[in-house]
């Protein structure tokens, strides 16, 4: 009995979706794929026509534990709450200014928790936490940097190894006090609930692209990004530029381009053929999101 091997691909979008008839002349009798470690095993059948791929579900991210930490409020406008994290403006992508928040070095991990949600209740400062225990839900889209010639408690509130929050004032305002200044908290992270897909906005020039990533659901921080052309590119890794902008030299001039992106709990979103082969720089395009 002839066996043919295929090589399990996690990653992959169709494999859990797709079916397909294997291809004869080869010298083989009609096949059908079970799994076996991770590995798919063909074995000879005249019943089955086709090639029945397995499905792989990761669960959908769930609340964290309660954590404490203390969070301040920073006034600004729109362009000066996303800048170590590469969002242009937080309320034209849609975060708001109500929602946003700078956090220490220690969650920031170098641009890693861009786009990360937390769930935030201001607690045990009862001349300064508003009543009620309000929760507040806020995206990480930005980092709130050391002050070094300053003491951890006093003024150095973003030093290592602080966990802290840096709010807009608007979202400071929804828990607080604006005379509190800095208030003690509760947080965990929490699913990111988006409108839409999953935005890629494609910068650079032929010799180097660079994509942020934004608008993502689920987890909400991406830890990896390929990209694909429909011609010569194939799957591309692209690196962590910096907060959630990565970028290749790969020539993605002329391909239709489908991007893959893996999030902090391990699931992917596969986002086939978003950009036409007439893309232009400057463009965004809508994928897939995690649910």
């Amino acid at each position: 009995m002839a066996v043919r091997h295929y090589k399990h691909d996690h990653e992959s979008k169709w494999l859990s979706t797709m079916t397909a008839p294997l291809s004869r002349g080869e010298g083989l009798p009609d096949i059908y794929a079970s799994v076996h470690h991770g590995v798919h095993h063909a074995v000879g059948s005249r019943a089955h026509h086709r090639i029945v791929m397995p499905k792989h579900h990761r669960p959908k991210f769930k609340p964290g534990p309660w954590k404490q930490a203390h969070a301040t409020f920073y006034e600004g406008g729109p362009g000066s709450f996303g800048g170590a994290c590469g969002y242009d403006d937080v309320v034209k992508d849609g975060y708001g200014l109500d929602s946003t928040a700078a956090v220490s070095n220690v969650l920031f991990s170098t641009g890693q928790a861009c786009g990360a949600c937390y769930e935030i209740k201001c607690i045990n400062s009862p001349q300064w936490c508003k009543p009620g225990q309000h929760s507040l839900f806020v995206t990480a889209t930005n980092q709130c940097p050391p002050n070094y010639y300053e003491s951890s408690d006093n003024g150095g509130w973003c030093n290592e190894p602080r966990e802290h929050f840096d709010l807009a004032e608007p979202a400071f305002l929804k828990i607080a006090e604006y005379k509190g200044g800095i208030v003690p908290v509760q947080y965990r992270r929490v699913p990111c609930k988006k409108q839409g897909g999953i935005r890629f906005t494609v910068t650079g020039n032929p010799y180097f692209n660079q994509v942020l990533v934004w608008n993502v659901g689920g987890a909400g921080d991406v830890v990896s990004l390929q990209v694909k052309g429909n011609k010569k590119l194939k799957w591309t890794p692209m690196k962590r530029s910096w907060g959630q902008k990565w970028e290749t030299n790969a020539m993605l001039v002329g391909e239709s381009l489908t991007f893959r992106v893996r999030a902090s709990d391990g699931r992917y979103s596969t986002s086939w053929h978003i950009a036409p082969k007439n893309w232009q720089f400057g463009q965004t395009f809508e994928g897939k999101n995690f649910k």
